[in-house]
């Protein structure tokens, strides 16, 4: 599998001869994107109240997508392209274990449930969209692999089909208790 990545990563990323309007690009990308994510969560809270619980649901599954890779990347310590020595790091960036990427990780994983939703299906897709080019981007800068971006998007899909079994488990089962204790208190 590595001589896939490390393949992989040669032809998407920069390496040491980086065409300079696209390594800015990728920079910039690679650096503001997932605040660009949190800015549209942020504006489906302010924007939908309807919508505001379930933003903030969402969040709370980024948070523990972000621990998740973070736990999972230290234990697998998976070098870094720039500490393997493929590529310099174009950005500022630790050395710690690279697989899976804690940036693909939260914005895939916002991405998704924003879609599990069919009245946030669009802004769900184009945070999709913006954590792809995300991921291209932190493979640019040299700070990603390819299967560090894909572990990812798999992580996400994790933590999102769980998210989704909980929502039904609390609609099945939490909602209707719920409802029958303040029907009881409001009719003793």
């Amino acid at each position: 599998m590595q001589p896939l990545n490390i393949a992989l990563f040669q032809w998407l990323g920069a390496g040491h001869a980086p065409n300079a309007q696209l390594l800015g690009f990728a920079s910039l990308v690679a650096g503001g994107a997932s605040w660009l994510c949190l800015a549209l969560l942020g504006g489906v809270a302010w924007r939908r109240p309807a919508q505001r619980s379930y933003a903030m649901a969402a969040l709370a599954a980024a948070a523990v997508a972000a621990i998740a890779a973070h736990a999972l990347a230290d234990a697998l310590h998976m070098p870094r392209p720039f500490v393997a020595g493929l590529s310099p790091a174009y950005i500022e960036h630790g050395a710690r274990g690279s697989l899976p990427s804690a940036h693909a990780s939260v914005m895939f994983t916002v991405a998704l449930v924003l879609c599990l939703r069919p009245t946030l299906r669009t802004l769900g897709l184009a945070v999709f969209a913006i954590a792809l080019v995300t991921g291209w981007a932190r493979i640019y800068v040299g700070v990603h692999f390819p299967l560090d971006i894909a572990a990812g998007l798999g992580l996400a899909a994790l933590i999102t089909g769980l998210f989704w079994a909980l929502s039904i488990a609390v609609r099945r089962f939490a909602v209707p208790l719920i409802a029958r204790d303040d029907a009881r208190t409001m009719h003793p």
